[in-house]
C-alpha cells in the first residue's frame, strides 16, 4: 500500500535527478520514506535517491517494491505546475500508480521490479578529499569543460580544488581556493572522468544549492546534494576513466 501527497517541484526535481543517468528503477516504499538505487547499463555510474517522510505533505505506506519507467513518469509530472500538489496512490489490483494533479488523473503502468536489474553494493572507498561548492559553480565548471573535451580531471593540489580538461586543440582549467568554496577537506588527489556522465549529473543537480564531491587518487567520485531542505538526498558514484600514457 502506498498513498502520498507531495509538492510537484520536489517530486519533479527528485525524478529529474535520478533519471539523469538511468531510464528505469526499482523504488522501495516504506512507512516513512521512498528509496531508489540503480546503476547505468555501462556500470560507470550509480545513483541513489532517498525521499524521507518530511518531503511529503502526507504519506502512508507499507513495505513493498515497484518498478517505474522514469521517462514516462517524468512526462506525466511535467504536466503539473511546480507550486501544485501531486497525489500518488498505488492500486494493488491493477498494479498501476494513480497520479492526480490539477484536475488531471493518470494511471501509470508499473514495471515488474523483479525484471529490473538490482544495483550492486558500493564498496567502501577511501576518498579523503571533500569539496563543497555551490550548485552554480559545479554546473559552470562542467559546461566550461564540455567546450573543449569529452573528459575532465578533478582534484586537489596544495589545498586548492582544480578542474582541467584538454581537447585536441584547446585546454581549460579552473582553480578554486578555499575562500571561493563553501568548505574543503584537502588531500592530494586527482582522477579523470567522462564528461558525458558529468554533464548528465550536472543537469540532475538542478536547483541544489550545494554539491559535495569526494575524491581519491584514480578512484570513483562521490557527488551528492540535498533538495527539499534536506528531505530529498541524491548521491551519484562515478567511475574514473583510465588515462592512457
Amino acid at each position: 500500500m502506498f498513498k502520498a501527497v507531495i509538492n510537484a517541484e520536489i517530486l519533479q526535481d527528485a525524478i529529474k535527478a535520478i533519471s539523469a543517468i538511468i531510464d528505469e528503477s526499482r523504488f522501495e516504499i516504506s512507512s516513512d520514506k521512498l528509496l531508489a538505487r540503480a546503476v547505468d547499463p555501462a556500470n560507470a555510474a550509480m545513483v541513489s535517491l532517498e525521499l524521507s517522510g518530511g518531503a511529503f505533505a502526507s504519506m502512508e505506506g507499507t513495505e513493498c517494491e515497484i518498478g517505474i519507467d522514469l521517462g514516462r513518469f517524468s512526462e506525466v509530472l511535467g504536466m503539473a505546475d511546480k507550486n501544485s500538489e501531486i497525489e500518488l496512490e498505488l492500486d494493488p489490483n491493477t498494479h498501476k500508480l494513480n497520479i492526480t494533479m490539477g484536475g488531471f488523473s493518470y494511471k501509470l503502468s508499473l514495471l515488474d521490479p523483479s525484471t529490473l536489474r538490482k544495483a550492486p553494493t558500493v564498496p567502501v572507498l577511501d576518498l579523503p578529499a571533500e569539496i563543497t561548492l555551490s550548485g552554480t559553480v559545479f554546473r559552470r565548471m562542467i559546461k566550461a569543460a564540455e567546450m573543449v573535451s569529452d573528459h575532465m580531471s578533478m582534484g586537489v593540489r596544495d589545498g586548492v580544488f582544480f578542474m582541467e580538461a584538454t581537447g585536441d586543440t584547446d585546454h581549460v582549467s579552473m582553480d578554486l581556493p578555499g575562500s571561493d568554496m563553501i568548505s574543503i577537506v584537502p588531500a592530494e588527489v586527482r582522477s579523470l572522468y567522462s564528461l558525458d556522465y558529468l554533464s548528465d549529473i550536472s543537469k540532475g543537480v538542478g536547483n541544489a544549492g550545494e554539491v559535495v564531491i569526494n575524491l581519491g587518487r584514480d578512484l570513483p567520485a562521490s557527488i551528492r546534494f540535498e533538495l527539499a531542505n534536506g528531505d530529498c538526498m541524491v548521491k551519484y558514484v562515478l567511475a574514473p576513466r583510465i588515462e592512457s600514457d
